[in-house]
């Protein structure tokens, strides 16, 4: 008698936490290419990110979301915003708490948020330890019980995403709770980004790189045009890709730019890497710093950046 089939799975799984949990991290990871910008500086994403992870027996779609946190700007109330409209759309909720931090009042605030979530709409939450590599197994251990304590979550899992460690099983266990589905994307399919998105966000993580602490909040990245160039040959094209960083002080500009261009020169160095893997030819970037007032509290600046 032949072995029972089992449904294929597809659906939308989000992953939360507070900044620099280790969410997109965990998206590339899960996903097996780098779909979404990493920082060491806190609140990096700043919309949605859509990953897909495409297996034999699932569908798994990847949500990364913006940092939940107490919101001291227009922004960051735009991006609390966005991330309680993703929950309210997903199949199961991934809660991110970093291994090597203590379990704080940021997570408590994400956690009675997801709470709240379970009563309006019962949606399942998988607490993942990330960056369990990070700390003893004993240290491991105690986070794992204060995750415990904080809430009535649906499973908990430890896991690594730099080292690989238990990053299938959270793909697994994230799958298990999905609708039984066809396919919602083409299997070939990572991501659902545009060029634009992804290409202006390859230019904020170089930007990002090695600048102060309270610059990433203030930086913003827009591309202005892609041009191809007409007098190239077929089987070596060229774009120009025009780009626009705006931050909010002349101060900050003056970081971005560096001692006579030097610190623009190496994000565009950087940043144009990663363009050029991303469309496949080479390509001139033409970075622009711009300074735009107050943007992170200002309604049009925000409209006008995408925000």
């Amino acid at each position: 008698m032949p072995a029972e089939q089992t449904a294929y799975r597809a659906g939308f799984a989000s992953l939360v936490g507070r900044p620099n949990a280790g969410k997109s991290t965990l998206t590339n990871a899960l996903v097996g290419s780098k779909v979404a910008i990493t920082s060491s500086k806190p609140q990096t994403t700043r919309h949605t990110i859509r990953g897909i992870r495409t297996t034999d027996t699932s569908q798994l779609v990847l949500v990364d979301t913006p940092g939940l946190h107490r919101p001291r700007s227009l922004l960051g109330q735009r991006l609390n915003d966005l991330v309680r409209e993703t929950l309210l759309s997903v199949d199961v909720i991934g809660f991110c708490l970093p291994s090597d931090q203590r379990v704080g009042p940021g997570d408590t605030f994400i956690a009675r948020d997801l709470a709240d979530l379970h009563r309006v709409r019962r949606v399942p939450v998988v607490a993942i330890a990330t960056k369990a590599d990070a700390v003893s197994r004993d240290r491991l251990a105690e986070h794992l019980v204060a995750i415990d304590q904080l809430g009535d979550w649906d499973a908990i899992i430890p896991c690594s995403a730099t080292k690989g460690d238990q990053v299938e099983e959270v793909a697994d266990l994230l799958s298990s709770y999905l609708p039984e589905s066809p396919q919602l994307y083409p299997p070939d399919q990572i991501t659902d980004e545009s060029t634009l998105v992804h290409i202006a966000e390859l230019v904020r993580e170089a930007a990002l790189e090695g600048v102060r602490d309270e610059l990433p909040h203030s930086l913003a990245v827009q591309v202005e045009e892609i041009v191809p160039r007409e007098d190239r040959p077929g089987d070596s094209p060229l774009s120009d890709v025009r780009v626009n960083v705006f931050v909010e002080r002349s101060s900050q500009k003056a970081i971005i730019i560096g001692r006579g261009g030097s610190r623009l020169r190496e994000v565009g160095t950087e940043a144009r890497r990663g363009i050029e893997e991303l469309l496949g030819h080479r390509v001139h970037l033409d970075l622009h710093v711009k300074v735009a007032k107050d943007w992170q509290r200002d309604p049009k600046a925000l409209d006008r950046l995408g925000f």
